[in-house]
């Protein structure tokens, strides 16, 4: 049981690594700062398409990540 939670966690793991590195880069630097506030403010949607989807993908294997991370912990003691 612990072998397979820890290849579903080195599975998941690379999994986001990749989904984090293929969304778009947001503005750095306190002009990104600034000018995401003021789309936020005027209603401009940020995510769209493939990055809404990304977003989406990167969520659920984040918590995928931490569940089998607990459960590695646990199933080892």
């Amino acid at each position: 049981m612990h072998t397979l939670f820890v290849v579903l966690l080195a599975i998941v793991s690379i999994g986001l690594i990749l989904v984090v590195l293929l969304q778009s880069g947001k503005s750095a630097g306190l002009s990104g700062a600034i000018s995401g506030g003021a789309e936020q403010l005027f209603g401009k949607q940020k995510a769209r398409g493939l990055d809404l989807i990304l977003h989406r993908v990167t969520v659920v294997l984040a918590v995928l990540f931490f569940v089998l991370t607990i459960l590695v912990s646990y199933f080892t003691f």
